[in-house]
């Protein structure tokens, strides 16, 4: 298992130059209605920051490494627990930052006794004082319906939300 309080080594390897980031987006269907999980980033800069701010676990990749087996280490060191079930690709986005982000989604549910162990980081902080302090990578986790979670991402992840949804349209038509 890994330990998700501590930055891995493959992590500490990667330079701060990947242009390539994997992740997973967890939906569930409650009735009618579905439900993806995401990540409230932790930290100063997010302290107070909510809609547009939210994202899908996710992590840097190197070139070679192979993306969804990227993507299922990150879920897991974001949010202590390891992801299966059946992988949907949806594709890859330009973030805003220039990096290429790319994603699958699995159906599944977080366990009822469900804590957050997210990974931590180290900055400076206040700036300029000196002082480094430790903050997780992700303070919160939760799920959200379709309309509240198209508010609460990232603005350049909702393709990935759109292209979720057209699968499982094609596939309850199909």
């Amino acid at each position: 298992m890994i330990d998700a309080n501590r930055s891995s080594p493959d992590r500490q390897k990667k330079s701060q130059r990947s242009r390539l980031s994997a992740g997973l987006l967890l939906f569930r269907r409650k009735g009618e209605a579905l439900e993806v999980l995401l990540a409230h980033p932790g930290g100063p800069f997010f302290a107070r920051k909510d809609e547009g701010a939210w994202t899908i676990p996710k992590g840097e990749a190197l070139p070679a490494e192979g993306l969804l087996t990227r993507a299922q280490i990150e879920f897991e060191e974001e949010l202590g627990i390891r992801p299966s079930g059946k992988w949907i690709e949806l594709g890859s986005i330009r973030q805003k930052g220039g990096k290429t982000g790319y994603a699958w989604a699995f159906e599944g549910d977080l366990p009822n006794s469900f804590q957050i162990k997210s990974n931590t980081f180290e900055i400076e902080w206040p700036p300029r004082s000196g002082k480094l302090r430790e903050f997780p990578e992700i303070n919160r986790a939760e799920f959200f319906r379709e309309k509240i979670a198209r508010r609460k991402m990232n603005p350049r992840q909702v393709p990935f939300l759109d292209r979720l949804l057209a699968v499982l349209r094609r596939n309850e038509e199909g």
